[in-house]
């Protein structure tokens, strides 16, 4: 038996959950939401423990959201099942360079 790989997202708005396992490329990661609903969703690429997955697609240049906030900004396309993390999101936050 297979252990079971845990994500929730927090917020209804959210495009993004935590994931509380490590995880592989093919996995397949259960997403819960606020309401209790689970989610499978196949992920495309190994994603450590504590960090985001794509709940859907996000398009370049979306703001991503986790916990109903916004984390980011979008870099590039990113596929539902996708790795979230500083490779395809740039901070909004805390940046005198980047207006709204």
């Amino acid at each position: 038996m297979s252990e079971r790989k845990l994500a929730v997202q927090v917020q209804p708005i959210d495009n993004v959950a935590s994931i509380f396992a490590e995880v592989n490329a093919g996995d397949t990661v259960e997403v819960m939401a606020r309401n209790g609903s689970i989610d499978p969703i196949g992920v495309h690429e190994e994603i450590p423990y504590g960090h985001k997955l794509a709940l859907r697609d996000i398009p370049k240049g979306e703001t991503v959201l986790k916990y109903g906030e916004s984390i980011g900004i979008a870099t590039m396309d990113i596929k539902r099942g996708d790795y979230v993390h500083v490779h395809n999101l740039d901070s909004a936050r805390a940046r005198g360079d980047w207006k709204e």
